[in-house]
């Protein structure tokens, strides 16, 4: 299997839930109290048998393009190659590139129409009732009636035998993370459960978590596990290590 990161690059965040592009030349004692430094890093594996998209990162536009449909092509893959996205929440730093408006009609569809995009049910209907400034209820709102959605509603299971999801109810209620199974490794994706390297390797608890006491904990026992299993961990919002092979 070969993974791909797809940097959309470094950013502040605090609690308005607001992106700022954040330069490696910037001073970062000039950034909002009480903010985070992260990348947005979505991934790509391709496997045996699929063309796979992790997480579809902020949606911002380069050129009049989506930066994700940029980040693609400038990797040689053609954003129709991708057979299957995989959502692990709906938080509009994660999932905002899963649609766009289309000029003509002004209306919402699907970033990738050929790909079958798996995302929990009950994670779309929390984005869609609350008003919260983490999610962007209007981009996802076309995702109840389009075509190429699967809705999951087990709190694990498989896609086609060899991805494995499982819902933590850590970083949110719904948050799923995966493990992507070759002849050749074991690929974990735990999204904002596991955002980063040094999280996992320390007992850190973080106040934006749904669930902080039990995201630190499942980041312990994913961690133990594996080192056993010699998996490889990928972090969307790691700036120096996006991922760590056992």
């Amino acid at each position: 299997m070969k993974i791909i990161p797809l940097s959309e690059g470094s950013f502040t965040v605090d609690a308005t839930k607001i992106f700022v592009p954040f330069n490696q030349q910037d001073d970062i004692q000039n950034r909002s109290r009480g903010s985070l430094l992260v990348e947005i890093q979505p991934f790509v594996v391709i496997t045996d048998f699929d063309i796979i998209l992790l997480d579809t990162g902020l949606g911002f536009t380069q050129n009049g393009q989506l930066q994700l449909l940029n980040n693609l092509k400038q990797k040689g893959i053609n954003p129709d190659q991708v057979t299957k996205v995989l959502m692990s929440h709906l938080h509009k730093d994660h999932a905002r590139g899963l649609t766009y408006k289309n000029e003509h009609t002004n209306q919402y569809q699907a970033t990738f129409p050929h790909a079958t995009c798996y995302i929990q049910k009950k994670e779309l209907d929390i984005a869609l009732k609350e008003k919260s400034s983490s999610f962007n209820a209007e981009k996802l709102e076309c995702l109840k009636t389009l075509s190429n959605v699967v809705f999951l509603n087990t709190t694990e299971g498989y896609v086609d035998d060899y991805i494995r999801y499982q819902v933590t109810a850590a970083h949110s209620p719904y948050h799923q993370v995966f493990w992507i199974h070759g002849s050749d490794k074991i690929i974990f994706y735990g999204g904002d459960d596991a955002p980063q390297y040094l999280q996992m390797k320390s007992k850190f608890t973080a106040k934006y978590d749904y669930n902080g006491k039990l995201a630190m904990q499942l980041r312990q026992q994913w961690w133990q596990k594996g080192q056993e299993e010699h998996w490889t961990f990928l972090f969307y919002h790691d700036i120096k290590t996006p991922m760590l092979v056992y």
